[in-house]
């Protein structure tokens, strides 16, 4: 922008400059042309003065010591002074007519001397080309470093005050980042011309607003996981209530790791900045499969596991990253039949890790049952989702499939931290 308000500048700059300097040289011209004439009129008037009146060497002598080249065209067809042709001009002033006309290299002055012995005598000042304008390139030439000057005034002036402009621009931009980037804090102070410190304090009062709006929906985010915490202390007492101590143990097991989730969730919520962090891949993913095992010993399902060597770590946390395993695994149980088998592989392939979560069930019930809320079994549709937005927190991706059971298939992408 600063570049084209800069040459915006010097095109406005140069066309004024043009139109007024143009006429101006063009008038120099034709003054120095007008005064070289006027002054060679003189000059032939004072030589027709003395036509008549003095002998013929006293009229070479005069014609000689004029400053221009002088003829004098005697009745008798006698030529005094510079030689020169007797032209159709000069034909028509001895007529008795003064007349001034183009000749080769320059302009005639003619004069005509009515009552000179013998008829009518014509006096001839020539101005050659040189003496017409004699002066005029230097003016030009003035007047051309003149508007040069001027334009590279101008293109100066242009490019302060582009920069006056672009700086606090550039600053609006730069706090803009910092606000995508989740600098929450980032303002600017506005400055520059009053529409764009409008759009300063435009800006500001948006990342004002912005601010609200995330810690409205942190706190209300952590309302509603606290008030888990009631029927959770109910179920708990129900668990202690019961008369079998290994299902009173196995169910209050059950209520606590519930228990941790939702102090996940109020504490996650509550987070200004979501930290970078990492954690072993291979660990996570076997800590989880290992709790759900239990539930599916409990419902026959026959599952294996293929975990790569640890450690792999990559750039997630590991309460993100058992979170994603849990929503995985969870949609496994809530969206098959008991007894389906499935499998959870955890590789390293591509500069990261991959890992792939299959099941022999039915399949997706939607066409994109990643999608936000998307989910055609009566779930929230929530839970590929985390899976998705964790990974592409740690630069990865997830994809959806079919496994070679026909069932479906969800493969997770997450790039290897290197120290």
């Amino acid at each position: 922008m600063r570049r084209w308000l800069t040459l915006l500048v010097a095109a406005t700059t140069s066309l004024v400059l043009i139109a007024l300097l143009v006429p101006l040289a063009l008038l120099v011209r034709t003054v120095a042309v007008s005064g070289a004439v006027s002054e060679a009129e003189s000059e032939a008037e004072s030589v027709a003065i003395v036509v008549g009146a003095v002998d013929t060497e006293t009229l070479r002598l005069t014609a000689e010591q004029a400053e221009h080249p002088v003829t004098v065209f005697l009745p008798g067809g006698e030529v005094i002074g510079d030689p020169a042709p007797r032209s159709t001009a000069v034909e028509l002033a001895s007529r008795g007519r003064s007349v001034t006309a183009a000749a080769p290299g320059g302009r005639e002055i003619l004069v005509a001397v009515q009552g000179a012995p013998g008829g009518t005598a014509v006096v001839r000042v020539f101005l050659d080309d040189g003496r017409l304008t004699r002066g005029v390139p230097q003016v030009w030439a003035g007047l051309a470093a003149l508007g040069l000057a001027l334009v590279g005034l101008g293109v100066l002036v242009g490019d302060r005050l582009a920069r006056a402009v672009i700086r606090p621009i550039r600053a609006l931009a730069g706090v803009s980042h910092r606000l995508a980037a989740g600098d929450l804090s980032a303002r600017t102070v506005p400055d520059g011309p009053p529409e764009v410190r409008a759009v300063g304090v435009a800006l500001n009062h948006l990342a004002e607003r912005i601010t609200g709006l995330l810690a409205e929906e942190r706190e209300s985010a952590a309302d509603l996981s606290h008030r888990l915490r009631t029927p959770l202390t109910g179920l708990r007492l129900e668990a202690e209530s019961l008369a079998d101590p290994e299902e009173s143990a196995r169910i209050e097991a059950r209520v606590d790791a519930l228990e941790r989730a939702v102090t996940s969730v109020i504490t996650e919520a509550r987070r200004r900045v979501r930290e970078r962090a990492e954690c072993d891949a291979a660990a996570v993913t076997g800590a989880r499969v290992a709790f759900w095992s239990v539930l599916a010993e409990d419902q026959s399902r026959h599952f294996t596991l293929d975990l790569a060597p640890g450690p792999l770590p990559v750039g997630v946390a590991a309460d993100d990253l058992a979170a994603c395993v849990d929503a995985l695994l969870g949609n496994v149980f809530a969206h098959t039949p008991e007894g389906v088998p499935f499998s959870v592989r955890l590789e390293a392939a591509g500069g990261g890790a991959l890992l792939t979560v299959a099941d022999a069930g039915p399949g997706f019930a939607t066409p994109d049952p990643s999608q936000r809320g998307e989910s055609g079994a009566g779930s929230t549709g929530l839970g590929l989702d985390i899976a998705r937005r964790t990974a592409e927190s740690a630069g990865g991706s997830l994809s959806l499939g079919a496994s070679p059971e026909g069932g479906a298939s969800v493969v997770l992408f997450l790039p290897v931290v290197t120290s």
